[in-house]
């Protein structure tokens, strides 16, 4: 069983794709989703993002939702606004974004190496999460949103994929949010095989964004005997070099009975304190930009006095195990952010700026920025088998949903 595998892609019909590719399903809330695909009856939104097809107070879990996401599938297949490839291809996946470009390749991806962690993962799941993607693949009978996954150096793959990639894409968009997706099919016997015997060399494949996705996917198979069609997962394979993780921030809603004037007080133990005039955005794993009182603050961790990180664990030396250690756990008491209603999570994407809105609106109050997790400490946890603290990573580009799809037949 080799580690990837072309497949037959559920895709945009010629011309069609600027009506059909969509944010990913996890991105948006539902009203977000309904505002996004208001006017657009061919969105993909209608069938990641069902509910917004049923009254505004459906449950996105109930039945009904999975249902409706399955019909709207079946109605852009009957109208031609979707097409299946008639034999297996591989697909280059080019994203960019803001002067960045990064080149991969659509595949599926085995559940079997999944199983034996050659395809490693470093994030826990939530079994609603789950059960959630479990029942939209039984529903429309198809894995509708790839799993981003990094690939370690690999220049004969990168040379690969950008000689497929020297013509006209079948696909070119630009998204509303800037991002430009452009897809080109290979079905040449000859590339299919060189692409698929140079990622049977890699020594691993790292998922970065897409873990309920896949062990979704790895549920299904299980649900089904393992057929050869379920037995593989969609996703999308990067070069880890070009992948960009952007910071992911906590907010607070409280201070633990602190005054501000307190809290300042207590941080100045663990962090040199100093105001700033402009939003901070932390240039090291030990620095952190803070919102309080409707002021920012850089925080840089002292020697002195503050519970350092182990430089020797790969979770040790996180950004958010500096401030988890130092701020969260002991200044808030917050020991299990999963579950813990006083503190929440804004990806990167959303700019230095929602923090501030969020803090000066009320809800929160405080919040914290963090420098960005690095890709090589994303991949020596999941090396080691370990697994990162929730909300570590924030991916951007996304990958757009309706690109491709794996029809489980």
């Amino acid at each position: 069983m080799t580690l990837i595998k072309p497949f037959r892609a559920l895709r945009p019909a010629p011309g069609r794709a600027a009506e059909v590719l969509a944010p990913p399903y996890d991105v948006l809330s539902s009203a977000e989703a309904r505002q996004r695909a208001a006017g657009k009856p061919w969105s993909f939104l209608h069938v990641s993002k069902a509910e917004i097809d049923l009254p505004p107070s459906t449950d996105p879990y109930d039945g009904s939702v999975y249902a409706k996401a399955a019909e709207n599938l079946r109605r852009m297949v009957e109208a031609g606004v979707l097409i299946r490839d008639a034999a297996p291809c591989y697909y280059v996946y080019r994203l960019r974004w803001l002067g960045r470009t990064q080149t991969g390749v659509a595949a599926v991806a085995s559940l079997a190496a999944y199983a034996a962690n050659r395809i490693r993962k470093h994030e826990l799941t939530t079994p609603a999460k789950e059960d959630d993607r479990v029942r939209q693949i039984e529903a429309v009978n198809a894995q509708t949103g790839p799993v981003m996954i990094a690939y370690p150096t690999a220049p004969q793959l990168d040379a690969m994929l950008a000689e497929a990639a020297a013509g006209t894409a079948a696909v070119d968009v630009t998204a509303d949010d800037g991002v430009r997706h452009q897809l080109w099919v290979i079905s040449d016997a000859a590339q299919i095989e060189n692409i698929t015997r140079a990622a049977d060399g890699l020594p691993a494949l790292y998922i970065a964004d897409g873990h309920h996705r896949s062990a979704a996917a790895a549920r299904v198979a299980h649900m089904r005997g393992g057929t050869n069609a379920s037995a593989y997962f969609l996703a999308v394979l990067f070069p880890q070099g070009e992948m960009t993780i952007l910071d992911y921030n906590r907010v607070l809603r409280d201070l633990n009975g602190r005054s501000p004037e307190t809290l300042l007080e207590e941080l100045r133990r663990r962090y040199t304190v100093e105001p700033s005039d402009r939003p901070v955005r932390p240039a090291k794993a030990s620095e952190l930009g803070m919102v309080l009182a409707g002021g920012w603050y850089r925080l840089t961790l002292r020697a002195d006095g503050a519970e350092a990180a182990d430089g020797g664990d790969p979770i040790g030396r996180l950004p958010i195990t500096f401030l988890t250690r130092n701020i969260i756990e002991p200044l808030f008491g917050i020991t299990d952010p999963r579950i813990d209603k006083r503190i929440d999570f804004v990806g990167g994407g959303r700019g230095l700026e929602e923090l501030e809105r969020l803090v000066s609106s009320g809800a929160f109050a405080a919040a914290f920025a963090l420098y960005p997790t690095q890709m090589n400490d994303l991949m020596a946890v999941a090396d080691d088998g370990k697994i990162m603290p929730p909300k570590s990573t924030w991916f951007e580009p996304k990958l757009a949903d309706g690109m491709v799809s794996h029809v489980l037949d």
